[in-house]
């Protein structure tokens, strides 16, 4: 019984196996194709906007001095408060003035006395000598007489109108329209010419914004003018925008009015000045702000959005379609950042077809469907690349990689400039 039941488990296991290798591996199913939105690589002339940190500067800054030697009387003007050309601001004691210009008065009036006598005598000797009633050295004595006289008279005048302009400088006006500072001096002080600093006034209307280049920087620009891979305004007329240290843009634009003749031997830096409207005072002498030259072009540029460009292990990549439909990751070497675009250096070419959205879903050799986008947009139901469903998008950055590698030693210098925004604000 145990014989029959052993072999009665060999058939058994032996039709199990039959069956089994009588059926068909099923063949493999490929994979579905994955929808991505894409953009096709072209040419284009890219607007640069170059972005640099500078510093405000007034464009008159008056230091107000006494001009005179004398006790200060009292401060008329409110510190920090804007004053006008003209404007009172302090008043020294008159009174030491008021006697010293009484008494070149008085000097002229006795000076003019003395010309009269002299006057009348050479009236009288000169007749008399025509007619060889008095010697001819008479004569000499008379006209020299009066024309001491009348110098002196004059030397009298002058005196008159140096003691009139000292007692005009005990009152100290401003000089021109501006802001003030503190008083550096308070009333009863004694002034002198080791003291005589009492405040300054800062014109704020208009308003200089000082910024720098790099040696570098200037050479790389002027070859790349002179490839034609650069433009720039005709007569460097660029349209300047300050940006606030909150970010606000400031309303008035301005213009490049002042390059530097050399580099900076301390930093070597090439300073460059712009001026801007100021006429409600909002920008202070000394702010630090962001200066944006708008104007010059990238002649024939590649450039794709910034969200098509991933950091991968290899460096900045973008995913690219090829002949097949299938997609394949590209090392780029990306440029300056434009608006919302990065521009490509290297790694893409005309008519490649790059992708926007979907990206987190493909592989090298993947199979997509193609969606032409727009740049800026994205498919439906897509995310844009780098970005997971349902979740926000980033906000873009301020400056690109070129541009805030150069802004840590901007508050020191005051200067380092990229490109930066293609398009004006």
């Amino acid at each position: 019984m145990n014989t029959a039941f052993h072999w009665r488990s060999i058939l058994c296991l032996a039709c199990v196996v039959l069956a089994a290798c009588g059926k068909e591996k099923p063949a493999a199913v490929a994979p579905p194709a994955t929808e991505v939105g894409v953009m096709t690589v072209a040419l284009a002339d890219v607007p640069i906007v170059y972005d640099f940190v500078g510093q405000t500067q007034s464009s008159q800054q008056v230091e107000i001095r006494a001009r005179v030697n004398g006790f200060l009387d009292r401060r008329v003007y409110t510190e920090g408060a804007v004053v006008k050309a003209g404007e009172t601001m302090f008043l020294m004691d008159p009174k030491p003035f008021a006697a010293a210009l009484d008494a070149a008065n008085a000097e002229l009036a006795q000076q003019q006395a003395r010309l009269k006598t002299a006057n009348a005598d050479l009236a009288r000797v000169r007749p008399l000598a025509e007619r060889n009633a008095l010697s001819q050295r008479d004569l000499d004595d008379a006209v020299g007489k009066q024309q001491a006289a009348a110098a002196s008279v004059e030397a009298a005048r002058a005196n008159v109108t140096n003691a009139k302009l000292n007692l005009g400088y005990t009152t100290i006006k401003s000089p021109v329209t501006g802001v003030s500072s503190f008083a550096k001096k308070q009333a009863g002080s004694y002034i002198d010419a080791s003291n005589s600093l009492l405040t300054y006034v800062a014109k704020l209307d208009p308003m200089w914004v000082n910024f720098s280049l790099s040696e570098n920087e200037v050479l790389s620009s002027r070859s790349e003018q002179e490839s034609g891979a650069l433009k720039f305004p005709a007569q460097g007329a660029f349209d300047v925008v300050i940006v606030l240290a909150d970010g606000s843009q400031f309303p008035h634009h301005g213009k490049i009015t002042f390059a530097d003749a050399s580099f900076s031997s301390e930093t070597g830096t090439y300073m460059i000045r712009a001026e801007v409207s100021n006429p409600s005072g909002t920008l202070r002498p000394g702010q630090f702000v962001r200066v944006k030259l708008h104007g010059a072009e990238r002649t024939q540029a590649v450039a794709v959005p910034q969200e098509a460009v991933i950091q991968g292990p290899r460096g900045q990549m973008v995913w690219v379609i090829d002949k097949d439909n299938k997609a394949q990751q590209r090392v780029v070497e990306v440029g300056q950042w434009t608006g919302d675009n990065w521009v490509i250096r290297s790694g893409l070419k005309p008519g490649e077809r790059v992708v926007l959205t979907g990206a987190l879903r493909l592989a090298p050799g993947a199979p997509v469907k193609m969606v032409e986008v727009k740049p800026g947009g994205h498919a439906p139901g897509q995310p844009p690349a780098g970005q997971q469903p349902g979740q926000p998008a980033a906000a873009a950055p301020a400056s690109g990689p070129a541009a805030a590698a150069s802004m840590p030693a901007a508050a020191a210098a005051a200067s380092r400039g990229t490109e930066s925004a293609g398009s004006k604000p």
